[in-house]
């Protein structure tokens, strides 16, 4: 059978923490901008949306002024506006709206729910993007690794990694200015993907520490873990360990491999997803594995190759084990959805409580359903885990490798499910 405690392992060992990095104090403090052109993934797609290639400020200021064509119905203000700026944020539009910015038929609305019908007219203007004061807060941090370059940190679910709208304090990053003793510091009021329940994703960060890119700050996260994924998180603390760890996250050379508890068993033991993700334009708060999406402009590359390590509740269940090649949003959610079994307690991808029961329920005898009907109604979360983690030092070269066990609700849950016997 196989046994977590057997991966767990640390092949360096702690430093000294230091008590002060005045070089991290003026990365994190540092918000400036930067002008770049944001690469076009597929050079052969173009719509008619606004494209902002050279808008580093977040889509601040950006002006439309556009009469609404709908085949048939209405759609929601908010809905219809995210659909004519590429790549913008719902959370942002709604921003705009409350913040009297938009008008429609020449008259101010402030309600984001508002109806617009075909043949109406828009006028539009983002707001500007407003900085967040990040606190340090005496937040207790599992730390792995600590040198006087890099931070690795065992992050628990249910935490946000950095501060965004909704979250502004409690976040590791408000635990890591205490941690390193920095005075608190103010960041550019990040674009709002998800909604405020999910604003982190696993992403690598392919923009230097402490830059506004795309109006997105976030001092030191090299990547980002959601916030309902517990594991094992690397922290830059100055611009160079950021630029090369940033370097192999961009280049696939970093070893991520996470486990997962997933409602169903796939088809195959083994094998390899390699199918693009982007935006659900139906539910602007999840991914969507998009096969065949060469021409859709909003897809990005990614590749998850995943194991099944054990089947667990007579199949209801199973331990899944996933080695990322590429670092997108929500990848192996949505990788998991596509193959047809949902993370346990994923509500935002399919696998809620009454459809991990109702599989459970199907795959095991009645004398086990009401244990099986507790053991669902304990979950809190997505049962996915970041249990290795392995990069090369920014400094030395040295080659790292961590591994952490998942915490006491996965474990418990995995056992659970161990016992279930028909």
């Amino acid at each position: 059978m196989f046994s977590l405690n057997a991966l767990a392992w640390n092949c360096t060992n702690p430093l000294p923490r230091k008590p002060l990095n005045f070089s991290l104090r003026r990365l994190i403090i540092t918000a400036c901008s930067c002008t770049t052109t944001i690469p076009a993934e597929n050079p052969d797609f173009s719509d008619s949306r606004v494209q902002l290639p050279n808008r580093l400020s977040g889509y601040s200021g950006t002006h439309i002024e556009e009469t609404v064509n709908l085949d048939s119905g209405k759609l929601r203000l908010d809905s219809w506006i995210a659909s004519q700026i590429n790549g913008i944020s719902r959370a942002r539009v709604q921003s705009s709206i409350r913040s009297g910015l938009v008008f429609v038929n020449g008259n101010v609305v402030s309600k984001v729910s508002h109806v617009v019908r075909d043949g109406d007219m828009v006028h539009c203007t983002i707001s500007e993007l407003q900085p967040l004061r990040a606190e340090p807060e005496d937040i207790p941090l599992d730390v792995v690794f600590e040198d006087e370059h890099v931070l690795v940190v065992n992050k628990p679910a249910h935490m946000v990694v950095h501060p965004a709208p909704g979250n502004a304090t409690g976040t590791l990053v408000n635990g890591i200015l205490h941690h390193c003793r920095l005075s608190a510091a103010l960041f550019l009021n990040p674009e709002a993907p998800f909604d405020d329940n999910d604003v982190s994703a696993d992403e690598a960060c392919e923009f230097s520490i402490g830059k506004a890119y795309d109006g997105d700050v976030r001092p030191g996260i090299v990547h980002r873990l959601d916030k309902g994924t517990s594991g094992l998180l690397v922290v830059a603390k100055d611009e160079h360990s950021h630029a090369h760890l940033a370097g192999q996250f961009k280049e696939h050379s970093i070893k991520r491999v996470y486990v997962s508890l997933t409602c169903g068993v796939p088809s195959s033991t083994s094998g390899c997803v390699d199918i693009p993700i982007g935006r659900d334009v139906n539910n602007r708060i999840r991914m969507i594995a998009l096969p065949g999406s060469s021409t859709r402009g909003n897809a990005r590359h990614a590749v998850s190759r995943y194991k099944v390590l054990e089947v667990l509740a007579g199949g209801g269940c199973a331990l899944v084990e996933w080695r990322l090649e590429t670092g997108r949003t929500h990848q192996i959610r949505a990788h998991a959805k596509y193959l047809g079994v949902p993370l346990l307690g994923d509500d935002v991808y399919g696998g809620t409580k009454n459809m991990a029961f109702s599989l459970l329920q199907s795959r095991n005898s009645p004398s086990c359903h009401r244990q099986l009907f507790q053991l669902v109604s304990e979950l809190e979360r997505p049962c996915l885990h970041a249990l290795i983690l392995g990069f090369e030092h920014p400094r030395t070269g040295e080659h790292l490798r961590f591994s952490q066990v998942p915490p006491l609700d996965f474990v418990e849950i995995l056992d659970q499910l161990r016992n279930i016997v028909n």
